[in-house]
């Protein structure tokens, strides 16, 4: 692997940032039904914004390791055909 093979283009660095969005939504929609479930404050929109962002960071991460798993799946079954 070379350097060049580290570079991010621009063209995925926007994908990225695409998937990270789709995570914050899904992190902030999670924190608007439990507001809605536990019938609390909706002031917590936006003071647990912190906890959203941690969320979000916690989807990206898995989306990252379910990527490489396929990823790394696909690879092993074209080295066998």
């Amino acid at each position: 692997m070379s350097m060049r093979d580290l570079i991010l283009t621009a063209k995925r660095q926007k994908i990225e940032i695409k998937i990270w969005s789709v995570c914050l939504f899904f992190a902030f929609l999670m924190n608007i039904i439990s507001i809605i479930i536990y019938e609390t404050s909706w002031s917590e929109l936006w003071t647990q914004a912190l906890w959203m962002l941690v969320l979000s960071c916690i989807f990206y991460g898995l989306t990252v390791l379910f990527r490489l798993l396929y990823k790394g799946f696909s690879l092993l079954l074209r080295k066998e055909e």
